[in-house]
């Protein structure tokens, strides 16, 4: 998951970014209305996370322009005002739910989840795909039912791979995805993670390589170890 934070507080923007992190989710930060316009229009994000008063557009204004794309991108407020009438408000432009401040970040990474989740209402919490059992929530993974202990990142890429249902992903929306906006798109981060991941996976390799288009998720043919390019 790639989340938008706009935030004016750099601190607090940080600290939710790298929490964030933690959790496998990937963030970038705005901290002012023109620059979230402006990453909004470069980069896809599954959730925008809108402080109401940030400098330039409002947050306010962000949602509006967000719901007016029809890019479906879940909105989730940020504010300090708690009063029913000033959520009301926030709901009113589109808003998908709302978090008062002071939040635990917790409680923001469930409520990040449970969007995400509901955008995409026909994938199942859970994911299953060749012999591959992926728990976003508990951020747990399963392979013919053992355990599979991955990092973050590798977490992170092994999710998109397992939504993408066998479709092939290329390196470049892996950076995007798994990334932040701060990953070099030059760098061999893809290639190096994947590579790390199927041996944490195991044989017969199940992540396979499509030759100058990207990887998938594959089930091995019967009678070999190999379930596709290994680059």
């Amino acid at each position: 998951m790639r989340v938008l934070i706009v935030e004016d507080e750099p601190y607090l923007a940080e600290a939710i970014r790298d929490g964030l992190r933690l959790e496998a989710i990937a963030a970038d930060i705005a901290g002012d209305g023109d620059t979230a316009l402006e990453l909004l229009g470069v980069n896809a994000y599954d959730t925008a996370v809108l402080d109401r008063d940030v400098p330039g557009p409002s947050g306010d204004e962000i949602a509006r322009r967000i719901v007016a794309s029809g890019s479906g991108i879940p909105i989730l407020m940020l504010t300090a005002a708690d009063r029913l009438d000033d959520k009301a408000s926030g709901f009113g432009l589109g808003a998908d739910d709302y978090l008062t401040k002071p939040f635990e970040l917790k409680e923001l990474v469930l409520r990040l989840r449970a969007l995400d989740r509901r955008r995409v209402h026909s994938r199942p919490p859970v994911r299953e795909l060749a012999g591959l059992r992926v728990d976003p929530f508990r951020r747990e993974v399963y392979r013919d039912g053992a355990f599979v202990a991955l990092t973050r990142k590798q977490f992170a890429v092994l999710d998109v791979l397992v939504a993408a249902e066998g479709g092939v992903v290329s390196a470049e929306e892996l950076l995007e995805r798994a990334w932040d906006e701060n990953a070099d798109p030059f760098t061999n981060a893809v290639r190096i993670t994947v590579s790390a991941l199927r041996k944490r996976l195991g044989e017969p390799w199940i992540i396979a390589t499509v030759p100058g288009v990207g990887y998938r998720i594959d089930t091995p043919p019967q009678g070999g170890p190999e379930g596709g390019g290994r680059g």
